[in-house]
């Protein structure tokens, strides 16, 4: 099963202040506990919801069930006769954009799709010599990519861009994307990063969608082609994504089970307060139940950092700052005696974001064990990952930066081995190897298959065989 590590907050508070922003805590405050990422409510409506779509044909989502589940969920008007944005509708919503944000899509498209490709070119097809033959691995992309993109409080081009392109760069030939009631900046992206095929809907259905595939429609409003169940899924979502991506994980790939969002900055007293302040509400807009954490070897800076981030969160916008504020709630700060208690508590942790504010902050990055991207320096903002400075944003949440990593080509690739042999007589030390081996194991009928390849050795099955006659 996979878990999130998430922090028991205590209630004893730090008696520096009589009012903060940041919860203060001590390192010995920081207990863990396992928790399950996927919300069990969210899973039994996400299973009712695959269920309902496949009720028609078992195998592949019917579209009059998607119909009926994206009326009734509102991911379509009720008007509405489609499901999908054709590329030619997307291509559309870009032409109608600005010549800035045109320009914006573009690079940001180009940033990401240099990183993208320059982690597939690092993984090649492998030949090595065995004895009497060959051995090796090929590199190739999986046959078709759903990518999911977040369509609620904010719509999200910048997912769009960070999966789609990512998927394309892998060598997907088929990718589609599915976002609800997708705004024109999403359909523009999804033309930028050269998605197949838009699927308006959100949620367990578009994991429905993505995972079993959906057949051919012939309305009265025209046709639309089916869409192929997809072999990995991948992209953000709300806790009835995370669900639906848990239940149809081994049907097809996922990339994660993401939670929450997070970052964690660690600092010195030669921080820029403002600066830290701003990434730190920066984090907490995504979500009320996102996290913003600091932790620092300087009490002075904390007080600072504090005072800004309460005057930066009042500056906010409507609903930004009621969204800030909420997740400020279980948000903290961490006072710590030397920069090696700092590093040992982000590496307990295992932040989604980690930034590193200090004077040697690649010295301080490179001791940094656990977290899912890695900030280093003021300059590095993590808002800049999140728009494109190249690596991607989709990455591990709630402490599983601790196993694995973010979204990449290698979620889209498969490595497949294979082996031959052309030459019997050298490979006989390995036949023997593997007969033996095999009765170690008690595995009698792959110690006879090993010995039908033996040139000295006669198959116990035609022992048997001759001894029966």
């Amino acid at each position: 099963m996979l878990v999130h590590l998430v922090l028991l907050t205590l209630t004893l508070l730090h008696p520096t202040s009589s009012f903060t922003m940041l919860t203060r805590r001590t390192p010995t405050d920081l207990q863990l506990e396992i928790k399950d990422p996927v919300d069990p409510t969210a899973l039994s409506q996400s299973r009712a919801i695959l269920t309902e779509l496949l009720s028609v044909t078992s195998t592949s989502v019917s579209p009059s069930k998607l119909f009926e589940v994206a009326f009734r969920l509102n991911d379509l008007p009720d008007t509405s006769s489609s499901y999908v944005v054709t590329k030619e509708k997307c291509k559309e919503a870009f032409d109608s954009l600005n010549d800035d944000e045109r320009g914006t899509l573009m690079r940001i498209h180009d940033r990401i799709k240099v990183f993208a490709e320059a982690q597939r070119k690092s993984v090649v097809d492998v030949e090595v010599d065995i004895p009497g033959g060959k051995a090796g691995h090929t590199v190739s992309p999986c046959r078709a990519a759903g990518c999911y993109a977040p369509g609620g409080r904010y719509p999200l081009p910048s997912s769009v861009l960070m999966t789609v392109v990512t998927a394309r760069a892998a060598g997907c030939p088929y990718v589609v994307l599915a976002s609800p009631r997708p705004a024109p900046i999403t359909l523009a992206a999804a033309h930028v990063a050269e998605a197949d095929i838009v699927l308006c809907v959100g949620g367990a259905q578009a994991v429905g969608c993505m995972a079993y595939g959906v057949d051919a429609y012939n309305g009265e409003c025209g046709e639309i082609d089916a869409i192929p169940a997809c072999d990995v899924i991948v992209g953000p979502g709300n806790k009835w994504v995370t669900a639906a991506k848990s239940i149809v994980n081994g049907h097809c790939g996922i990339d994660m089970l993401a939670g929450p969002s997070e970052v964690l900055v660690i600092c010195d007293g030669s921080a820029d307060a403002e600066i830290v302040a701003a990434d730190l509400i920066a984090q907490a807009e995504h979500d009320v139940v996102a996290r913003a954490i600091l932790v620092s070897t300087d009490e002075d800076m904390i007080a600072k950092i504090d005072k800004e981030v309460k005057t930066q969160v009042e500056c906010l916008p409507e609903p930004n700052r009621s969204t800030a504020m909420e997740a400020l709630k279980q948000s903290f700060a961490v006072h710590c005696k030397d920069m090696e208690e700092c590093i040992a508590i982000s590496d307990r942790l295992a932040p989604e974001h980690l930034e590193i504010q200090t004077e040697n902050s690649q010295e301080v990055g490179e001791k940094c064990a656990n977290y899912g991207g890695l900030f280093i320096g003021t300059n590095a903002a993590e808002v800049l990952g999140d728009y494109g400075a190249g690596p991607n944003h989709t990455l591990p949440t709630g402490g599983t930066g601790r196993y694995t990593g973010g979204l990449s080509v290698f979620n889209f690739l498969r490595i497949r081995t294979w082996m031959r042999i052309d030459n019997k007589k050298e490979s006989q030390e390995m036949v023997e190897d593997s007969v033996r081996m095999a009765r170690l194991e008690g595995l009698e009928g792959h110690a006879r298959a090993a010995e039908a390849r033996s040139l000295t050795l006669t198959p116990a099955y035609k022992k048997a065989k001759n001894d029966g006659d």
